[in-house]
């Protein structure tokens, strides 16, 4: 087995895949049966400054370049060869935000990562202009804010695209983005799969007394669906990627998917009926739509499968954050206590305690709103835990009630869907960090959307995995094939995932909670306003 693997990394029969997630960086290497053979990862955070949740440009190419060093440094490590060619690249990167350009290839300002909720006045008029849910995080809305705020680099841009985008960009020369991370930078006509000529026409129209030397489609990226390809590794981006000089520059590159579009790859969500969920510092779950939605809704955004379908999607911009926050408390006193216990020893304690706590969290009540959060339309978070005297305070309903809230702003979004639009859902895949403790975060994520909830071994792999595979299905897919029957036959065939369906109690005792949490928004809202 060691000699085919061999055999195919010096033949360049391998794909990689690279995602920049919030908190970690994954380049991911895969074989000829789409398994990984080797890895690597970066761990990185954004910075908050001048209040703005952003990542700094040496950051990204430091961590970009170190995950690949990994990955490079365990195949040498494992098969005695060192890579210098790749059958195809792939990058993903959290979807949205604000990277921006002057024509001499110049930043302009800092990155503004899908975290900030700073563009609430653009968000509502451009929802209202196109009659389409436009969110506070789309690349589109921190555009119009910043005219709106009459920013000065506004009339000097040249480019506008995303962090795939703008890695893309640099190791290929190509301006271009794949449609489902497009859908999170303005929205796709469905027919065309590209950008909505109409509303393209209304924005320009918007800001046409503005005289700005360019016009919408001047500045954004070329849109391409899954398995086209249009772009390959200059000699300049194959030394930027690897900086030992190994890696040899011809490779193609398949278009730049958000961590929306890798995360319906990775669980094979991207038919009808089918939904994946993404739980990790933010959380979103993503349903592959039969049938457009009655009517607009703040809380539901709309984008795309990587192949240009329509998918609703509830994104909530705060997880595990603080339930992680909390995780690590308990570290710092095991050891001052002196234990030696790893941190997932830790959190399989924890969670599985959280098991036993009663099915509303007795009581109790906790935001872990790091951040703002647009679906219960808060601006600032402020992280809290609340209960009455008369509540039951254990260790389990403590636990227990950090992992309901972690789910009760996506599970606002999801009702909607479930519940107002009846739409069918056989079953939702998870994925993601809240996932790791087997059949902890897996039951509480049925009982929070009273739907079955399944997690593949390779779930773990994420989205650096999801775009291999989409690189993989540009260079290995056959005539007319789809991603859809590529994906199904070719790499999850044989895979089975461990299927929890969700238990009446817990259901009914997430209900109960929701109450409590809706009603206790009030409290969140005056410790915003308080604790300035």
């Amino acid at each position: 087995m060691n000699n085919e693997v061999k055999n195919a990394i010096q033949n360049g029969k391998t794909v990689l895949g690279i995602e920049l997630g919030s908190t970690r960086i994954k380049a991911v290497l895969i074989g000829e049966d789409h398994s990984p053979i080797a890895s690597g990862s970066h761990a990185w955070e954004n910075s908050y400054v001048n209040q703005i949740w952003t990542y700094s440009l040496e950051d990204i190419w430091k961590g970009v370049q170190d995950s690949y060093q990994q990955m490079a440094a365990e195949v040498k490590q494992r098969y005695g060869v060192s890579l210098h060619t790749i059958g195809a690249i792939g990058f993903s990167g959290m979807m949205h935000g604000y990277v921006v350009f002057n024509k001499a290839g110049e930043q302009l300002v800092p990155f503004r990562t899908w975290r900030n909720n700073i563009t609430e006045q653009a968000s509502e008029t451009l929802t209202d202009l196109f009659q389409y849910q436009i969110p506070q995080r789309w690349s589109i809305a921190h555009l119009y804010q910043a005219i709106l705020n009459q920013e000065e680099h506004i009339a000097q841009i040249d480019f506008q695209t995303t962090l795939a985008g703008y890695i893309h960009w640099k190791l290929t020369g190509e301006k271009i983005l794949g449609v489902g991370e497009a859908s999170g930078v303005f929205p796709i006509d469905l027919n065309t799969k590209n950008y909505n000529a109409k509303m393209v026409g209304q924005f320009n129209e918007l800001i046409a007394a503005r005289n700005l030397p360019w016009k919408l489609e001047d500045i954004l990226p070329k849109v391409l669906v899954a398995g086209e390809n249009k772009s390959v590794l200059t000699e300049e981006g194959a030394k930027l990627l690897d900086v030992t000089g190994e890696l040899q520059a011809g490779i193609p590159l398949c278009p730049p998917e958000g961590d929306a579009g890798t995360g319906m790859i990775a669980t094979n969500s991207v038919a009808q009926r089918t939904g994946n969920v993404s739980a990790g510092t933010s959380v979103f779950a993503m349903v592959v739509l039969e049938k457009e939605l009655s009517k607009v809704y703040a809380e539901i955004d709309l984008v795309t499968t990587p192949t240009g379908n329509l998918v609703a999607m509830a994104h909530s911009n705060n997880c595990s954050s603080d339930l992680n926050a909390w995780v690590g408390l308990f570290d710092e006193f095991a050891k001052a206590m002196g234990f030696d216990a790893d941190m997932n020893q830790i959190y399989g304690k924890l969670y599985n305690l959280a098991l036993q706590g009663d099915p509303d969290c007795g009581g109790l009540l906790a935001y872990g709103y790091l951040s703002g959060e647009h679906i219960t339309h808060f601006e600032e978070g402020r992280p809290l835990f609340v209960r009455t005297s008369d509540s039951t305070f254990n260790l389990a309903n403590f636990i227990r009630v950090h992992l309901f809230t972690a789910l009760s702003a996506l599970k606002i979004g999801m009702d909607i869907l479930l519940k107002q639009e009846g739409v069918k859902l056989e079953e939702i895949l998870g994925h993601g960090g809240f996932f790791k403790t087997e059949g902890v975060g897996q039951s509480f994520m049925a009982a929070a959307l009273n739907v079955p909830v399944s997690v593949m071994e390779t779930a773990g792999e994420g989205g650096a995995w999801g775009i291999a595979l989409l690189a993989s299905y540009m260079i290995n897919k056959s005539e007319n094939e789809t991603l859809e029957d590529y994906l199904s036959q070719k790499v999850f065939a044989d895979k089975v995932g461990k299927k929890m369906s969700p238990e009446r109690k817990d259901v009914d005792g997430f209900e109960v909670f929701m109450q409590r949490y809706i009603k206790g928004l009030a409290i969140e809202k005056a410790a915003v306003e308080y604790l300035k």
